[in-house]
């Protein structure tokens, strides 16, 4: 793949009047792609062959959990794993990450490996990274993280699956409660509440925007001075959530 620097010097030394021939041996670049760049300079957005996956509603959120809980490793011999941290207190979540991982790679085996307190949800493979072209070294809150225009198409598609991934994996719904004064009375009131927490700003507004594009009010509250949270509590937004994601099991 060649960038666009590249492509507008060939062309550039083509407009000066230089044949095919002259500036493919020049710049070592095929006539075939010099041509096709005098029709085109802009690379295609699409599909990499590898980077499609078989059932997209799961890869949805399988890229959720994947941002919350997930990493990808080099195998010695070539290919990729996935992992995918599970706690043990979520065995439905756990069956629901194996089963999204066989959804999207129904050719690739799953293992179920335990840790202490927890289990990796691990698949080897040699297409995770071109599934998952947010891979990269380092962590992902020290990194930029962007979905490319395929992925950004599935979740548009898919809002509900992938929120799910991210709750699943980064977030949960617990019980609030409060006090106030009624008739002279101090009386406490309960009220469900979703929260995602994750230290990456990008990650953050990739579940924001999402929850705005389902009609779901949030807000983002501190943990001390940092911004980590982002918290559904209004009446309405709680019971959309509800209906389409709940409670961890």
């Amino acid at each position: 793949m060649y960038d666009l620097a590249t492509r507008r010097n060939a062309l550039a030394l083509l407009s000066d009047g230089r044949s095919l021939n002259a500036v493919s041996k020049q710049t070592g670049i095929s006539r075939a792609a010099l041509r096709s760049w005098q029709v085109r300079i802009d690379p295609l957005t699409r599909f990499a062959p590898c980077a499609r996956p078989a059932d997209t509603a799961s890869y949805a959120y399988l890229l959720g959990l994947y941002l919350g809980d997930g990493c990808i490793s080099p195998h010695p011999r070539g290919g990729h794993h996935l992992r995918v941290a599970c706690a043990d207190a979520w065995p439905g979540l756990i069956e629901r990450c194996r089963a999204a991982i066989l959804a999207v790679r129904p050719s690739d085996k799953v293992y179920v490996l335990q840790r202490q307190g927890c289990v990796a949800v691990t698949s080897y493979g040699r297409h995770w990274t071109c599934l998952f072209p947010q891979h990269g070294p380092g962590k992902k809150h020290e990194r930029r993280i962007a979905l490319e225009d395929w992925q950004q198409a599935i979740v548009d598609t898919h809002p509900w699956e992938f929120l799910r991934g991210l709750i699943h994996s980064d977030g949960c719904r617990i019980t609030n409660w409060t006090t106030r004064m009624v008739g002279g009375e101090r009386k406490r009131y309960e009220y469900p509440r979703y929260f995602f927490t994750n230290k990456s700003d990008d990650i953050r507004r990739l579940c924001t925007d999402t929850l705005t594009a389902v009609g779901v009010r949030w807000t983002i509250t501190a943990r001390g001075s940092d911004p980590y949270n982002v918290s559904v509590a209004r009446k309405g937004s709680v019971a959309l959530m509800d209906a389409h994601i709940g409670p961890k099991y």
